[in-house]
């Protein structure tokens, strides 16, 4: 087992001045499972290939434990990958598949027997070792091309979006399998996806890259909890986190008939960089319905309704709770929002429903910057 450093990789492409990956900086613990993810085009692929040797890497350096592998061929790097599209050799049975590369490396007969055997009971196998691929479903060859990558007992498993040829239901069952085996297996991992929920369910921390560059690392929740800019608030979450632009006003933000308090700290944040507006991020789950009560009401309130009028427009029902899909009227403009209620609360499409934002879940950020103010 082993770390994995990336000290400020960088990957310039010939023909291009823009790098694929700029000058990145994780450092990943040993027994690790982090999760690089971002939109298409944003360089975790190319960050793979870099750690795998098979792309360049143009400035920077990369480490496995105390090895400088950054001009190492991919054979001397001692890792495993795991491709998207499983790359079974389609002559060779599950068993000959899975013990390939040891063969290559001149392990005899019976160490190759013993170790594919012990991989395929792992992954529940063992009854599919003498059929050939064709013979198997997409999960099996997915966990025969896991089985290749556990018999070679590298350093580090490198995989490239691994389940995104499976169906919705076997991905969820297949990613749960993946990181209950890497837990107990222990060697450290580095796996690409697109899928931010696959991300948040599997990693141990979660690298979120966009444009080649590193926007946050850290563990599921406290991204979640805490991203650091607007693109990290708006990928990370299903159904998105609602972002909105709102004036700051005395005690807080102006949302709809509203004032919701927001952290002084950000608000001085804002000031000092002479902003009016902030834009505020409400999750799904953190919207109160709030009735024309007076509950929440501005001081400059003329109409007597509270909070920000949401027009129902589509519902999901997902029986133990639902999403709101609806728009607002904000500062002129017309905003989608999204709103979770319970099972038993689903309001009729056409449906005018208040919300406010829950006090302490919001979320603050710069109007140019993009970065987070609160707290």
């Amino acid at each position: 087992m082993a770390t994995v450093t990336f000290d400020k990789a960088t990957r310039v492409y010939p023909g291009t001045e823009k790098p694929a990956v700029d000058q990145l900086e994780i450092d990943i613990a040993d027994g690790e499972f982090l999760v690089l993810v971002g939109p298409s085009g944003c360089g975790k692929s190319t960050s793979l290939r870099m750690l795998a040797g098979l792309e360049d890497v143009n400035g920077g350096a990369i480490r496995i434990g105390d090895r400088d592998v950054t001009h190492l061929p991919p054979k001397d790097r001692d890792i495993a990958m795991v491709f998207q599209n499983y790359a079974l050799y389609p002559h060779m049975s599950v068993a000959q598949n899975m013990g390939f590369a040891l063969k290559i490396a001149g392990v005899n007969k019976t160490d190759i027997r013993t170790k594919v055997e012990e991989a395929a009971k792992i992954l529940d196998l063992t009854e599919y070792l003498d059929r050939k691929p064709k013979a198997l479903s997409g999960g099996q060859r997915q966990r025969v091309a896991m089985g290749r990558a556990i018999v070679r007992e590298p350093q580090v498993f490198l995989m490239d979006e691994p389940l995104s040829n499976l169906d919705a239901k076997l991905r969820v069952q297949t990613r749960t399998q993946i990181a209950g085996l890497q837990r107990r297996l222990g060697v450290t991992t580095v796996y690409v996806t697109h899928d931010q929920v696959e991300a948040m369910t599997m990693g141990d921390r979660v690298a979120v890259l966009k444009g080649g560059l590193l926007q946050q690392v850290d563990t599921p929740r406290n991204m979640y909890d805490k991203p650091a800019n607007l693109f990290v608030a708006g990928f990370i979450g299903s159904p998105a986190m609602n972002l909105v632009e709102v004036p700051i006003t005395d005690g807080g933000v102006k949302f709809g008939n509203s004032v919701v308090p927001i952290e002084r700290s950000a608000l001085t944040e804002a000031a000092d960089q002479g902003d009016t507006h902030v834009v505020v991020g409400c999750r799904p789950e953190h919207f109160d319905i709030v009735e024309n009560s007076g509950t929440h009401l501005a001081k400059d309130d003329p109409t007597g309704a509270a909070g920000l009028a949401v027009t129902v427009n589509v519902v999901e029902e997902l029986g133990a709770d639902g999403y709101i899909y609806g728009t607002a009227e904000v500062n002129g403009e017309t905003k989608d929002l999204v709103v979770r209620v319970g099972g038993r609360e689903i309001p009729e499409k056409g449906a005018v429903l208040h919300v406010v934002p829950r006090a302490g879940e919001t979320h603050v950020f710069a109007t140019g910057s993009g970065k987070r103010l609160s707290d």
